[in-house]
């Protein structure tokens, strides 16, 4: 439950960086590259459809984020649909992956959640 918090909050938390400093999230192809940097033995076949889920979550983020713009949206809810975001494309990326490439990714799901702990705390 704590790494799931975790998991949303650094969603939530690059989001909010972006917008008050004007930088753009990464592109899907981008978020491709990036994981095949982490997760070794990617094939084009499973870049391809790792993209399609990147680019999803970039649909439903822009969504999310243009319905809560305003200082009207719900921080509680946002939090929520951030985290599911979060639980569908890891169980998504999964999927696609083999299950050597699912403990490596899992490895890096790992560290995101350990950093932004870390910054949580301060450290």
């Amino acid at each position: 439950m704590k790494k799931l918090l975790l998991v949303a909050l650094l969603a939530i938390g690059v989001s909010a960086a972006s917008h008050a400093q004007g930088f753009q999230q990464r592109t899907p192809e981008e978020q491709v590259a990036q994981l095949k940097t982490q997760v070794t033995g990617i094939t084009d076949a499973q870049a391809a459809k790792l993209k399609t889920v990147f680019e999803a979550r970039a649909k439903s983020m822009d969504s999310l984020m243009q319905a809560g713009q305003g200082g009207g949206g719900d921080m509680t809810a946002m939090r929520s649909a951030f985290t599911k975001m979060t639980d569908t494309q890891n169980a998504k990326i999964k999927a696609i992956l083999t299950a050597d490439q699912q403990a490596a990714y899992q490895k890096v799901i790992d560290a995101r959640a350990e950093m932004m702990k870390q910054r949580m705390q301060g450290n």
